[in-house]
């Protein structure tokens, strides 16, 4: 269960109130005002989830996730990126391929910020449960560590890519609409959003890190969906 959070933002208005909501529904808070400190609390606390904010002075938020996902027994520690200005699709792209799990917003609801979080967890928590290797079209997935190797080589996968190998295989045969691809692997409300360029960027770069004979298995249904066969 996901309980340790270490919150990070530069302004002590929402730090302070955000870190009392948390701790209020039973998480244990951990608070840094800037990326740098971040960093060694995260070492000291070894949280289970790190909401961090975008903007701050010296090491940002995006930094900040990019350093604790390439240190070593962090790589499968959620990031959430909470900004205050308007992200584009290219931002969020960005993020993403620096190991973002989600956006939000500000100004935030809280129940909105929870909502996000168990998403999030259940996403995890999903993975998590899967412990066993899979062996798939010459594809070596490990569920825990979050790797796939092919002919004895690691692919270097983004967070979202390994989501949506994940989600293919697990669905193997099955056509999975944009909808719940969306809602599955990015945990968005497909009510709000729904845009089948994000998905199709995400499995394009997949087809092609996975190679021409492996990648060629997952098709696309113009409109619908896409699935592994």
């Amino acid at each position: 269960m996901f309980k340790k959070i270490l919150l990070v933002d530069d302004d002590a208005l929402v730090l302070n109130s955000t870190r009392r909501y948390l701790e209020d529904r039973g998480f244990k808070v951990s608070a840094a005002d800037n990326g740098a400190e971040a960093v060694h609390l995260a070492r000291e606390s070894k949280p289970d989830l790190v909401i961090t904010d975008a903007e701050m002075k010296g090491l940002d938020g995006f930094a900040l996730c990019r350093a604790i996902k390439e240190t070593a027994g962090f790589e499968c520690v959620p990031v959430i990126i909470i900004s205050g200005r308007k992200i584009s699709e290219e931002d969020i792209l960005a993020g993403y391929n620096r190991g973002a799990d989600d956006y939000i917003l500000k100004p935030f609801s809280f129940p909105v910020l929870l909502a996000k979080l168990k998403a999030v967890m259940k996403r995890y928590e999903g993975v998590a449960e899967k412990t066993d290797k899979i062996k798939k079209l010459g594809m070596v997935i490990d569920p825990s560590g979050r790797t796939v190797a092919i002919k004895n080589a690691v692919v270097n996968l983004t967070r979202k890519e390994f989501d949506l190998l994940m989600a293919l295989i697990t669905e193997e045969g099955r056509l999975l609409s944009i909808p719940y691809l969306l809602e599955t692997v990015w945990g968005y409300d497909p009510a709000s959003y729904n845009d089948p360029h994000t998905v199709g960027v995400h499995v394009s770069s997949l087809r092609k890190k996975l190679g021409r004979e492996i990648g060629g298995h997952i098709h696309s249904v113009t409109g619908h969906g896409y699935k592994l066969e």
